[in-house]
C-alpha cells in the first residue's frame, strides 16, 4: 500500500465544466490514508475464495495471475477488502489518490491526451480483457492503473452532487459507484473526476477494485 497525506481539494469537473454528473465542484477534505498500489489481482482474489468458499471470478479464458480481478461485484470487493482489514475507497479517497492528492491531472499520471497510451489500458490498446497490474506508468503517487484498465468499485451510494442528502438515501442501496475508466471505454471515461454508477451485484470483464486503509 502507498500512504497519502490528507488534504483539501475542489472534486469535480475541472476541466470542462460540463460533466453534470461531476459538477458542481466543491471542496472536500480528505484524512491521511493507505491506498493500494495496485488493482487486486485474480491471484489475489482466488486464495480469498478458496480460503472462503467461494465461486472463483471467470476470467474469459484470458488467464489469471497478475490480472486485475474483473468479474466482481461491489459485495465481493467489500468482502475482500474487509477480510484484510481494510476497505473500499471513498470517493473523495478515490479522487485525491488519482490525482496526486488533488492536483487537476486529467488522467492519472498527466493530463496530455498524446501520453495516455504510457499510463493507461484503454480501448486503442485493442486488447479486450484486463491487463497484469503494472503494466503501465503510475502517477506521481507511485499508483497504477487508476486511469484505464478495469473500472473500480468506490464505497458509496451513487448519486448526484447537487443533491448530497442521497448520499444517505437507503433508497440508492442498489446502486453503487465505479471510477477509472478501463480497457473497453474511451479516454473520456478515463478522466479522474468522471463517474457514473451501476448496480451493485453486476459482474463485469472489466469491473474490478483496489482496497484502502485507514492510518
Amino acid at each position: 500500500m502507498v500512504f497519502v497525506e490528507g488534504g483539501t481539494y475542489l472534486i469535480g469537473d475541472f476541466y470542462e465544466q460540463q460533466n453534470t454528473d461531476a459538477l458542481p465542484r466543491h471542496e472536500v477534505t480528505v484524512s491521511a490514508f493507505y491506498i493500494g498500489k495496485y488493482e487486486i489481482t485474480f491471484q489475489e482474489y482466488d486464495q480469498f475464495a478458496h480460503q472462503t468458499g467461494r465461486e472463483f471470478p471467470g476470467d474469459g479464458g484470458n488467464g489469471r495471475g497478475r490480472r486485475a480481478v474483473v468479474n466482481i461485484t461491489w459485495d465481493d470487493a467489500y468482502d475482500f477488502c474487509k477480510s484484510l482489514g481494510y476497505r473500499l475507497p471513498s470517493e473523495v479517497e478515490w479522487e485525491y489518490a488519482a490525482r496526486s492528492k488533488g492536483q487537476e491531472h486529467l488522467y492519472s499520471g498527466g493530463s496530455n491526451p498524446d501520453s495516455l497510451m504510457f499510463y493507461a489500458a484503454i480501448n486503442t490498446s485493442n486488447i479486450n480483457f484486463s491487463f497484469p497490474v503494472g503494466s503501465f506508468l503510475p502517477n506521481e503517487l507511485g499508483l497504477y492503473d487508476m486511469s484505464g484498465n478495469v473500472f473500480e468499485w468506490v464505497d458509496e451510494f451513487y448519486q448526484f452532487y447537487e443533491k448530497p442528502e442521497l448520499l444517505h438515501d437507503h433508497v440508492n442501496d442498489g446502486i453503487r459507484i465505479i471510477r477509472g475508466g478501463s480497457f473497453s471505454e474511451r479516454r473520456n471515461t478515463t478522466r479522474t473526476y468522471w463517474r457514473t454508477g451501476t448496480l451493485r451485484d453486476v459482474k463485469a470483464n472489466d469491473l474490478g477494485f483496489r482496497c484502502v486503509k485507514s492510518v
